[in-house]
């Protein structure tokens, strides 16, 4: 499974690739971050963002989406400039059809570290770890897309053994009913 983590953000959305299948090593394929000025007007910044995105999904053609959750934070601005951003990233993969997953910061840091209160720096040095890289990717925001990616590529086959049990569920009451 080839997975598309995204970081979002308006400043520096993360973005990263990660190859492989839970209970085995994992590869990167790719990382980096998708930047746009600060001081250029919200339309055009969400633009950079898509065309960043684009070109991710143009280079490494990727299974599906893995995009950090927006959760609220104590800065509306801050929130709002990620929700946007998570926004982009999730109509550039439903445009193509890519299925995308939502995964909390809780959950992936959970995932990836053991704790979900584990800090950027534990993040990224298991990241490191987890991928067999020389060094963090840098910035975190890079970091951050791969545990993405990471989490997700771990977690999948268990979301959707519980999909199929639930919709079993639905149906056999259906025919109860």
């Amino acid at each position: 499974m080839r997975v598309l983590g995204v970081d979002p953000g308006l400043t520096r959305c993360g973005v990263g690739v990660v190859e492989g299948v839970a209970g085995r090593p994992l590869t990167m394929v790719g990382v980096g971050v998708v930047r746009t000025p600060a001081d250029a007007e919200l339309g055009h910044r969400l633009v950079e963002v898509e065309r960043g995105i684009e070109r991710w999904l143009d280079e490494y053609r990727p299974e599906c989406v893995a995009v950090e959750r927006v959760f609220s934070q104590h800065n509306v601005r801050t929130v709002m400039g990620t929700a946007q951003a998570s926004a982009v990233a999730m109509l550039c993969a439903a445009r193509r059809g890519l299925p995308v997953a939502l995964h909390t910061p809780s959950e992936v840091k959970a995932a990836v570290t053991g704790s979900g209160r584990a800090d950027k720096a534990q993040v990224g040095a298991m990241v490191t770890r987890l991928l067999r890289l020389d060094a963090p990717p840098k910035p975190a925001d890079a970091a951050d897309a791969l545990a993405l990616a990471i989490c997700h590529i771990w977690r999948a086959p268990a979301q959707n053994r519980l999909q199929r049990a639930v919709a079993a569920h639905r149906t056999l009451k259906g025919r109860t009913a």
